[in-house]
């Protein structure tokens, strides 16, 4: 199956930020201690914050997805006269990373273990797995973009600039000042330079279809892939 993530970094550092202020990390931190659920109230007392202002960072941190809600009523009784349901907060299941510069480790290794079941499930070499594995991802990637009639160059960049690649273009070329991968690149040169060249050449195959040529030239000031417009 093909997942394309795209302006998860954004969500993920504001609602990181939302956890600036001391009470509503206070807070969150109560709630995500707990093993049940808590009220509003609960976690004011804990806190030791007004009512009415733990409500307001609680439904904040449920806001930017850090909190997930539910209702019941906490008296245990039913039908007229019970009152009106209590929100209860837990830990939201949503999982949440920033990194600067943008990196995608945990694509990386999914990717990889894609691979190599594959290899195994099939008997074949795991370093095909692999370049077909990230090129599959390249291409979803791509065709996931809406390129809108842009110059085939420029196009492709926009669609790496929003995974983190932060491409510039010089002339006819476009190198990539990021690489998502760095921390497995320096440590598994080959493999992960040559597995990140089948995932951009396919994201400039499906952008610009035979107007983009992606290869390797590694350099250590940035990503081991230039794009260069096809003659």
């Amino acid at each position: 199956m093909e997942h394309v993530t795209t302006g998860t970094f954004a969500a993920d550092a504001e609602a990181i930020g939302a956890l600036a202020d001391p009470v509503r990390l206070a807070l969150y931190r109560f709630v995500v201690a707990q093993p049940e659920p808590v009220s509003r109230d609960q976690a004011a007392e804990a806190v030791g914050v007004p009512p009415h202002r733990a409500r307001f960072h609680l439904e904040r941190l449920a806001t930017d997805g850090l909190l997930a809600t539910s209702h019941a009523r906490l008296t245990g009784r039913t039908g007229p006269g019970a009152g009106r349901p209590a929100t209860l907060y837990r830990r939201a299941p949503r999982e949440l990373s920033v990194s600067l510069p943008e990196r995608e480790y945990e694509l990386a290794g999914r990717l990889l273990s894609d691979a190599v079941a594959e290899s195994v499930r099939t008997g074949g070499p795991v370093l095909d797995a692999v370049d077909r594995s990230f090129a599959a991802y390249g291409r979803a990637v791509g065709r996931a973009a809406d390129p809108d009639g842009a110059d085939p160059l420029d196009a492709t960049a926009a669609v790496l600039a929003g995974h983190g690649y932060e491409p510039r273009r010089e002339r006819d070329e476009v190198h990539l000042h990021n690489c998502p991968f760095h921390a497995l690149a320096q440590a598994q040169t080959d493999l992960i330079c040559h597995a990140n060249l089948c995932l951009v050449a396919a994201v400039a195959d499906e952008v610009a279809p035979e107007k983009v040529d992606a290869r390797l030239e590694p350099r250590a000031d940035r990503c081991c892939v230039v794009l260069a417009a096809r003659s």
